[in-house]
């Protein structure tokens, strides 16, 4: 890791769990398989792996506002008798 550090110019929080970390992340957030990505990180419970989904909860959001027909609701409309 050391030799990385330098020779790619990573931070020193380029750290093995970070880079495990950011794996799992991404490959979540691209729509991966939570058991896959289980069996991928050698996790025994299913909840160590659930983990990652607390991340990328503000991304979910998003995508579901953006994506939803029901995330906005429109404003009420009046009716004048």
């Amino acid at each position: 890791m050391q030799r990385l550090h330098l020779n790619l110019g990573l931070p020193e929080t380029a750290t093995p769990h970070a880079l495990r970390h950011s794996f799992a992340t991404h490959l979540l957030g691209a729509g991966g398989d939570l058991r896959a990505i289980q069996e991928l990180l050698g996790h025994v419970s299913i909840s160590t792996t659930q983990r990652y989904t607390d991340v990328d909860a503000a991304g979910l959001v998003r995508v579901y506002e953006q994506a939803h027909p029901r995330a906005k609701v429109a404003p009420a409309t009046r009716v004048d008798s």
